[in-house]
């Protein structure tokens, strides 16, 4: 009997710990053309998550997260673009119908993904790991264009809501921080 409880003890730590050391790393997304999108591929690289929407009173974001991506992406910053129609229907459109949107409206050449939730039972397991307690910064993504940085190991760093402009001084004193 005691053997049995230390066995599962040593499973229910080993399980924990290994939860504890769960990043953005171990997720993969599904990019806009269908193609798998593992977040591994960025490691050693800071990543601007963003929940983002074609029909909301922030989509002109698009246009600075363009200028931000353009600024510093051969410094080593990535911004991965995620559509999600979450937030009062904001994203209707198809995948082709987002890029083609993204590309001929506001120019974006940095990456996107499929449409995905980012809140509620739906969630996709990124966005519950991003706004889980363990996260640093716990909440539901409040509306679209939510901004999550990531550091190189994968782990969040910081997280800003839709209102925070990405040239905002606030974002790229952190986005500088995140690439030293």
């Amino acid at each position: 009997m005691r053997q049995i409880f230390l066995t599962l003890f040593a499973l229910i730590f080993a399980s924990t710990a290994a939860m504890a050391e769960t990043t953005a790393h171990d997720f993969s997304l599904t990019g806009i053309d269908g193609k798998p999108m593992p977040l591994s591929q960025f490691k050693g690289h800071p990543v601007l998550v963003v929940n983002t929407a074609s029909e909301c009173g922030y989509t002109p974001q698009y246009e600075d997260l363009e200028k931000l991506w353009l600024a510093y992406k051969d410094k080593g910053l990535v911004i991965v673009g995620v559509p999600c129609n979450d937030f009062g229907g904001q994203e209707p459109g198809t995948e082709a119908e987002i890029k083609k949107f993204c590309s001929s409206r506001f120019e974006v050449t940095f990456p996107l993904t499929s449409k995905v939730s980012a809140k509620g039972k739906s969630a996709h397991p990124l966005f519950v790991a991003l706004t889980g307690k363990e996260a640093g910064h716990p909440g539901p993504v409040s509306w679209n264009f939510n901004k999550f940085l990531l550091g190189p190991d994968g782990k969040l760093l910081a997280r800003f809501d839709s209102s925070v402009a990405p040239e905002s001084a606030e974002l790229q004193a952190v986005i500088e921080k995140a690439l030293k």
